[in-house]
């Protein structure tokens, strides 16, 4: 018995220090606001504590477009669609809680439609009524929540990739459970992602993101070093174990044939974690859809293929919403 005792407590021992070796802290914030918040950056408090990290950039009388990121990621994943929109249109996009600088939500509150809620609080911040919401995986089921529940303040939508459909399953494959990505697959796992939380090596973040694309050149060490450190922001892994934790929650099928405005869905051909079938699915599913693919392209088509998926969302816009970005007369209800 004694020496059980002492085999245990061995065990115990080396536990520890393997956890103390290989474990991971958090970044510190006022470093990441450094590397990651300056200007055209700004801080907004939006109500509940949440003080949201967010960039606002171009023409302040010209067509409000929102964009909203994907799981693990942050506002500078739409750097190239920002790049070569800002002449024309004013585009904000910022960290959603529990990403980037904006940090997790004060009340663990990780549902759809808080999500949904925060796009409008933003919106009520900058003074903006209404706008193209545009989002990309969870992003995109979160633009389309907004659009369900404030679908005054909706006026169009780009869908890139998006997650939020309630296909069946025999066609939806294994729309948003993370197969084939070990980030989100480890996400998912009891007890696995609890030490996920403390022990996140870059290596698996580099695969993970790896993993997500097809044009392999946009996992840049600058790009793995933004999602590694921005993920180990104060609180923003528990945020992610607590939002992989809970079951899928689609948007009823219903729901879609109420979304009545001019909807752009953008796709990867080649995205494994969400299939192409479930771009076909929205654009069958929405009244005033338009779908375009992009070959040899993955989950990320605005990073993956900037210029060709730009190209087709100016050409959109401007069929939908006049050269100035307003709506054509028809649209305005006038």
């Amino acid at each position: 018995m004694k020496w059980a005792f002492r085999i245990a407590a061995a065990l115990v021992v080396v536990l520890a220090i393997l956890f103390l070796v290989f474990r991971t802290p958090d970044t510190d914030p006022v470093a990441m606001r450094a590397k990651y918040g300056g200007p055209p950056s700004q801080f907004v408090e939006i109500g509940d504590g949440v003080k949201v990290h967010l960039r606002d950039e171009g023409p302040r009388d010209g067509l409000p477009i929102v964009l909203l990121h994907g799981s693990n990621a942050d506002l500078h994943t739409w750097e190239p669609w920002t790049t070569g929109l800002t002449d024309r249109y004013r585009v904000i996009r910022f960290d959603q809680v529990g990403h980037g600088l904006t940090g997790p939500d004060p009340q663990g509150d990780y549902s759809r439609a808080n999500y949904a809620s925060d796009i409008a609080e933003v919106m009520d911040a900058l003074a903006i009524q209404t706008a193209v919401i545009g989002g990309n995986s969870m992003g995109g089921k979160h633009a389309l929540a907004f659009a369900t529940a404030y679908p005054e303040r909706v006026i169009g939508l780009v869908l890139v990739d998006a997650s939020g459909s309630p296909m069946p399953e025999e066609e939806a494959g294994e729309e948003d459970d993370g197969a084939g990505n070990i980030g989100f697959a480890i996400a998912q796992m009891p007890g696995i992602n609890r030490i996920a939380e403390q022990i996140t090596p870059r290596s698996l973040i580099e695969q993970s993101l790896e993993q997500s694309v097809s044009v392999k050149s946009v996992v840049t060490s600058e790009a793995v070093d933004r999602y590694w450190e921005l993920l180990r922001y104060p609180g923003n892994r528990a945020a992610t174990m607590a939002r992989f934790s809970s079951p899928y929650d689609p948007l009823m099928r219903e729901q879609f044939a109420r979304i009545d405005v001019p909807s752009l869905i953008l796709w990867g051909e080649e995205d494994a974690l969400i299939p192409v079938s479930a771009g076909r699915w929205l654009n069958r599913e929405l009244p005033r859809s338009q779908l375009m693919i992009y070959p040899a392209t993955g989950h990320l088509p605005h990073e993956e293929a900037p210029a060709a998926t730009l190209d087709d969302l100016r050409d959109w816009l401007e069929a939908s919403f006049g050269a100035q970005g307003e709506p054509p007369v028809s649209e305005r209800g006038v």
